[in-house]
């Protein structure tokens, strides 16, 4: 019903939208470098573009034409730069694919076969591209537009751009992207279009939902990872193509097998017999013996072959005809294995089949090699699996036992395939021109066999291999950055002191004592474990009464149980009365690491890093977010396997991660950290260091707009980070009153006089206005319409997060509806619900109060007393595609094997993530099994809290 609903609106919508763009094309033209405004009104004809396309009630050709109007900047990008010749005929194919996607979608709503199709759009373009001039004025424009600087960029990005699409290949790049990610194809194009303008995931996710129907981050970056692989196979595949021109050894079917790789390990598999440096493959010596002739008539026309003829008694390799045999067969063998179609129908064959991999404990290490870590792989010494059913943690459980040499793998492909392939190889595919003589019927046969066992069979269990483990990895990195992000968005606990606690035995345990604004009030050392515990127990009790803290933070590191079973029996006592004294346990991973970095001694100069640690304990529970941001990612603790996996990914996705969530919460920009400034989208280390400075400098930020006059931040920084960085209004209105009073006294002149320079051009009062909607997730390019939206209303923009305001645009709504009150503003639903949400958030709102808070506790229980049956409430410490890590506060985690967590015992209220559960989440479980000696819980999870 929905899209029934979205194709009315945009209908009529597409016909209004057309014409009052097109003068604001124009004004971006003039200009030398776009404004943002007008970049926004291209973004806007675009998005008509790709709604009118989905909609299925217009007519095939104009639909086409918009996709080929939106994919057309991308083109026009390549066509522009100096290319060499034999390359730009490939631009026109290029829109025909393009076009034929466009057709696809279409042909596949409207019960049409899309194979049909096929022949049609290629008749069909031609007179298109003529049409689309008087059709619709944009693309002309954008032409004009794109010859001097694509897009109305500034140069700089354009080279940028050049290399990435510079390499042409035989596949179309957004339909590659499509078909491995399983995104629809315009929003591919969408999607490589906005990375090239290097906007970032945090902002492409939150302000542009509807250029990308409404893809969650995660998918986002999963896209992103996709095309930079895919672009660095287009490259690698360009470096080798020249490299072989050079040495000339180029033939125009090597140029088009090349050309057809779409992984690294098909472009090796071409490209490895001319490698320089390897002494050839046993066909490249038969083909200097000679033999080349022989093999090719043997298929073409075998009647006038005399193998006899080509005896050399003297040569090494023609002695005799034995030899002469062999060196055919290698060159015949050497055919097969490259031919595109061969392989093709080979990778069929196996997915049809019972392909499976095993593991075995290898004979090496029986012998020899640590019995502990040989037990490690108990579960892999005798292990088969279906590849299509293996788990990816098991791939990487054997990849790690491989390496250790422990274990050795092989994939096990059935000998049915082969004898099913070496038939259609003689009967079908190479099947002689003519009648073959037995003997040559032989050396045929042969040759398939020698290529499927010598040449493919190895290239299929390395293909195999490197898809298995590559998706392992990549899922285990979405699986820590699913975790982390639960991590980093735990719910602040805010207006409470807190007592952080870094347990230790020797050097006693160091307290560190946080005000409710994270200021340091007191640290100190306690000797609990050293049988002093009785004396220090005054002294704790001095300082939770001195500074009212009713909330002990405790780390969960060495000696951290002690320390807890310390407290929980003071706390049972009530000895801290007439304090209520709760504790909770906090992960410290990470923790020491950062006490000793250069960042924590620029913060706490003065302090021991040993007490570092104590204050980062008791701030990870009242800010997590500000606080683990300081910490390398993958220090925190929450992944699996990440040290076999491969770092550049897992960084890339990590800070991505983090960027996210720092975004999507918003920052406090006259009160947040360098740090955390550093992980909003479209900063970095250098512009987050010249806001603070400027902040130094001029006092606090007033209105977003004053962010462009900050050193390094040009409109593209701005456009990326202004809706992440919020503004307090209370505090600056107080700023901003007590500024007033000051002016005065003093009178204008003075005042723009002594600023000297920097100031020359005379600020415009109206910039030094606070602005409310400052405070809320609306993007400064939306502000016109959430002023609109304000004035349709009735509003008033001081209003904004009051319950008055929530009325009054419920009211509205429910009267005209979302869809109505979109059309109205000529805006879309998207970015309406975003100005919604904007106005109607209590101030202050965080997104963060839906997740879950620490667990705070009075009493504990230990591993011993555990006994089958008992019901535990935990937290989730860790999420891994075998099961879910849970802290039942007995020192050791316990286990839910994947198989107890279903979907029914999941919790429907908290608005569910894709993976059952995460870091942070509170559950209740039932101990099944205790293994005292392997120190290991199996639980079950009874429901989630």
């Amino acid at each position: 019903s929905s899209e029934s609903e979205e194709e009315e609106e945009w209908e009529p919508k597409s016909k209004i939208a057309r014409k009052p763009r097109l003068p604001k094309k124009n004004e971006a033209k003039t200009k030398k470098v776009a404004a943002p405004r007008s970049a926004v009104a291209r973004k806007r004809a675009k998005k008509v573009a790709i709604k009118e396309e989905i909609d299925v009630s217009l007519p095939i050709a104009p639909a086409e034409d918009n996709r080929m109007q939106l994919l057309k900047p991308k083109e026009e990008d390549v066509g522009t730069k100096p290319k060499t010749l034999n390359q730009k005929p490939e631009v026109p194919k290029k829109k025909e694919i393009n076009s034929f996607q466009g057709k696809n979608i279409k042909s596949l709503e409207s019960d049409e076969e899309p194979s049909t199709s096929v022949p049609v759009v290629g008749n069909q373009v031609k007179p298109e591209k003529s049409e689309e001039d008087f059709a619709f004025d944009e693309p002309p424009f954008k032409k004009i537009k794109s010859t001097t600087r694509p897009e109305g960029k500034p140069v700089k990005s354009l080279g940028g751009n050049k290399v990435k699409e510079e390499f042409e290949m035989n596949w179309d790049i957004v339909q590659a992207l499509s078909e491995i990610t399983n995104v629809e194809p315009w929003v591919c194009a969408n999607l490589i279009r906005l990375f090239q303008e290097e906007n970032t995931i945090p902002f492409i996710a939150r302000y542009r939902k509807e250029l990308i129907n409404n893809l969650e981050a995660d998918a986002l970056r999963e896209v992103q990872q996709t095309l930079e692989e895919l672009r660095a196979v287009a490259k690698k595949t360009h470096t080798m193509i020249q490299k072989l021109k050079k040495e000339g050894k180029l033939s125009s079917c090597l140029l088009t097998a090349l050309l057809n790789c779409r992984t690294l390990e098909e472009l090796d598999h071409v490209s490895a017999p001319y490698k320089t440096g390897s002494k050839g493959t046993k066909a490249q010596r038969a083909k200097q013996l000679g033999l080349e002739p022989a093999a090719l008539s043997l298929l073409q026309n075998p009647m006038e072959l005399n193998l006899f003829s080509f005896i050399r008694p003297n040569t090494k390799g023609l002695a005799t005809i034995q030899e002469v045999e062999a060196g055919v067969q290698h060159i015949l063998a050497d055919i097969f294995a490259k031919d595109k179609d061969t392989l093709d129908f080979i990778r069929k064959l196996c997915q049809q089949r019972y392909i499976c991999i095993q593991s075995a404990l290898a004979k090496v290490s029986s012998k020899s090699g640590n019995e502990k870590d040989i037990d490690k792989f108990q579960l892999y010494h005798e292990f088969s699996c279906s590849i299509k059913n293996i788990q990816h943690h098991q791939i990487l459980a054997i990849n790690r036992g491989e390496n250790l040499k422990i274990l050795t793998v092989k994939v096990n492909i059935p000998d049915g395939v082969k004898n099913e392939f070496c038939w259609w190889c003689v009967n079908e595919r190479w099947r002689p021109k003519q009648f073959l003589k037995p003997e040559l019927m032989r050396i045929l046969q042969n040759s398939v066999e020698d290529a499927y066992k010598r040449l493919i069979y190895p290239l299929l269990c390395r293909e195999f291999r490197s898809k298995l483990t590559s998706d392992a990895e990549k899922e285990s990195v979405m699986m820590f950055g699913r975790n982390l992000r639960q991590l980093l968005l735990t719910s602040p606990v805010r207006g409470r002191t807190l007592m952080g606690v870094d347990p230790g035995y020797k050097h006693g345990c160091k307290l560190a004592i946080i005000s409710p604004t994270s200021q340091i009030l007191h640290t100190d050392v306690v000797y609990l474990h050293s049988g002093q515990g009785f004396r220090e127990a005054e002294k704790i009790k001095r300082l939770l009464l001195q500074y009212n803290c009713s909330t002990v933070v405790i780390g969960n590191g060495t000696a951290c149980r002690e320390t807890e079973a310390y407290f929980a029996d003071l706390i049972m006592k009530k000895y801290f009365a007439p304090l209520d004294v709760v504790y909770c346990i906090v992960s410290e991973a990470g923790a020491s690491i950062y006490s000793v970095s250069p960042e924590a001694s620029k913060e706490m100069p003065d302090l021991d890093p040993n007490l570092r640690s104590a204050v980062s304990i008791a701030r990870r529970v009242q800010d997590p977010l500000a606080e683990l941001v300081k910490i390398e990612p993958k220090h925190i603790g929450v992944g699996m396997y990440q040290h076999d996996v491969s770092q550049t990914l897992l960084k890339a996705t990590l800070d991505s991660v983090v960027e996210e969530c720092v975004s999507f919460v918003g920052v406090d920009i006259n009160i947040c950290s360098e740090i955390l400034l550093r992980h909003i989208a479209g900063l970095n280390a250098n512009r987050a260091k010249n806001i603070i400075e400027w902040r130094e400098k001029n006092g606090p930020f007033i209105n977003r707009e004053q962010l462009k006059e900050v050193k390094g931040l040009g409109p593209k920084s701005f456009q990326q980070c202004a809706g992440f960085i919020r503004f307090n209004q209370e505090y600056i209105k107080t700023f901003c009153s007590s500024k007033k009073t000051e002016l005065g006294s003093h009178g204008l002149l003075t005042k723009t006089g002594a600023q000297g320079k920097k100031k020359s051009k005379p600020t415009p009062s109206a910039l030094q206005q606070p602005n409310p909607l400052d405070q809320t997730c609306i993007h400064p390019e939306s502000y016109n319409i959430a002023m609109r939206f304000l004035s349709f209303i009735g509003g008033n923009a001081n209003d904004i997060g009051k319950s008055d305001m929530q009325q009054k645009v419920n009211a509205v709504i429910q009267k005209e509806g979302l869809e109505g009150t979109a059309k109205r503003l000529n805006t879309t639903v998207h970015t309406l619900q975003l100005i919604i949400d904007g106005l109607t958030q209590p101030e202050g709102f965080d997104i963060r109060t839906d997740f879950d808070k620490p667990d705070f506790k009075r009493s504990i229980v230990c591993f011993e007393d555990l006994s089958v049956g008992t019901i535990l409430t935990g937290k989730v410490e860790n999420a891994t595609p075998f099961g879910v890590f849970v802290d039942i506060g007995v020192g050791k985690a316990g286990l839910i094997p994947v198989r107890n967590i279903t979907e029914a015992k999941l919790s429907k209220v908290k608005k569910r993530r894709s993976l059952g559960l995460g870091p942070g989440e509170r559950v209740e479980v039932k101990v099944l099994n205790v293994d005292i000696p392997r120190l290991r819980i199996t639980l079950d999870l009874i429901r989630v809290l």
